[in-house]
């Protein structure tokens, strides 16, 4: 029988007959991808797994197990994932190629392995290649076990011969069912394999860590709903230029969202870097104009980071605008609000931000110290390197209170900083740290004005 092709939407799975430019499920544009339909029903294309939760149970009557989660042997990743790996439990980890994702993999075989099966499933490595990067990174553990299989049916076989209580697939993109006609990574092969593998996850109660390949805008390949089918979804942050390495939970149905936590990477393998804020402010040079320190949440920690600018006259008609580490349009209403409410004239400077050591914020917290730093490269001031800044800047100048200043401050405190500037309301929110001085303003006005003015 000829086969049809039909069009799969990578955002929500709506299927179309033909292409369109606009999803009709989801609204998104140019989402719709070729696919070859399979003529079976789309259940024929599925491993049946059955489930011990075959019937409806009044909650009071559900039983659980106090330990269900255990530690990865990683203190850093257990802090992301909410206190350890939660049995039954299906998280995605992806990242750019190369960043670290199979590394951090393979040194939870070796943690975790003195005391859990481990099955290691590989759809782009030999056992044999593996078991030369478990040789270099030192893991020797009897209780894993490494299969090269791409077929879906067989690795549930061996799932079902093997028992583990983990289980590592590497990666999705590579995996298949052969009752489904489209290639591997293909949306309904990804959709379809993973459903498979979440299925015996949660009828056998095994933890397990699928890796999924990124496209050159830092998705995640494939289908959305990968996603939303998981329990948890980490991304591997970080230049691999760099050393540093930065694992995110963006979903975690098990605990905190936007978690981190922060690597080293060495020629043995991931290692973790328990004060990040230390390890992000060495190097921070002396007497250098452009520099602000600012505080940011990452889940329940409170990172320090320096951002750093550089303000220059344009060569050109238009200046350049260029951030690394924070978002460009919020960079760019930063910008406007200094020349409009502070009269610092940027229209004729070529300007660029930067969050040193590759960490990413997404908060408002860090607008003061953004302002500060571009001020400071602007007008050649130096700010003075125990002074750190926190609070949201509004479209008119003025400071706003942010979440957890408190905590903030504390880590500021802890580690050595001596003088903090904060918006002017919140001081009397919150308990204000002995070690530390905290002087509160209105305005972005009030605060260029105290480094600017003349002594």
């Amino acid at each position: 029988m000829k086969q049809k092709s039909v069009y799969i939407c990578n955002e929500c799975g709506y299927r179309s007959p033909k292409w369109l430019g606009k999803c009709p499920g989801c609204n998104n544009w140019n989402t719709l991808v070729e696919t070859l339909d399979s003529p079976q029903k789309a259940s024929s294309g599925t491993v049946t797994v059955k489930s011990t939760l075959n019937r409806p149970q009044p909650i009071n009557e559900v039983t659980h197990n106090n330990d269900t989660r255990f530690s990865t042997g990683l203190r850093e990743l257990d802090r992301v994932l909410g206190g350890g790996v939660v049995s039954g439990e299906l998280i995605l980890v992806g990242g750019d190629p190369g960043i670290g994702k199979s590394t951090l993999l393979l040194q939870i075989c070796e943690n975790a392995g003195k005391s859990k099966k481990i099955l290691y499933v590989s759809g782009e490595e030999s056992a044999a290649q593996i078991k030369i990067r478990a040789n270099r990174l030192g893991v020797n553990t009897e209780n894993l076990y490494l299969l090269s299989e791409t077929d879906v049916e067989i690795i549930l076989d061996a799932i079902n011969d093997t028992k583990p209580d983990i289980v590592i697939i590497d990666s999705i993109q590579t995996m298949h069912i052969e009752a489904i006609s489209s290639a591997a990574g293909s949306v309904p092969q990804v959709r379809e394999t993973t459903n498979a593998l979440m299925k015996t996850a949660k009828s056998m109660n095994i933890s397990m860590f699928i890796v999924g390949h990124v496209t050159k805008d830092g998705a995640l390949a494939g289908p959305r709903v990968l996603e939303h089918m998981v329990d948890c979804v980490l991304y591997f942050e970080g230049d691999r230029d760099l050393s540093f390495r930065i694992l995110r939970a963006v979903k975690n149905r098990f605990g905190s969202t936007n978690e981190i936590g922060v690597f080293e990477m060495a020629d043995k393998g991931l290692i973790e870097v328990d004060n990040p804020s230390k390890t992000l402010l060495e190097g921070r040079p002396d007497n250098i104009s452009g520099s602000a320190i600012v505080c940011t949440m990452e889940g329940t920690r409170g990172i320090l980071a320096e951002m750093q600018a550089l303000v220059t006259p344009t060569g050109f008609g238009n200046p350049r605008r260029m951030s690394s580490g924070i978002d460009l349009n919020r960079v760019l209403l930063l910008i406007a609000v200094l020349e409009k409410r502070a009269k610092i004239n940027l229209s004729n400077s070529d300007i660029y931000i930067n969050v040193a050591g590759g960490l990413r914020i997404d908060e408002t917290a860090a607008d003061l110290g953004i302002c500060a730093a571009i001020a400071s490269s602007k007008t050649d001031f130096v700010v003075p390197n125990d002074v750190m800044f926190i609070g949201e800047v509004g479209l008119g100048g003025e400071l706003r209170t942010v979440a957890k200043l408190e905590k903030r401050l504390s880590e500021a405190a802890n580690l050595g900083f001596k003088t903090a500037i904060v918006p002017k309301q919140s001081l009397s929110k919150i308990t204000l740290p002995k070690d530390i001085k905290v002087y509160g303003a209105s305005t972005i006005n009030e605060v260029i004005n105290l480094f600017t003015r003349k002594k």
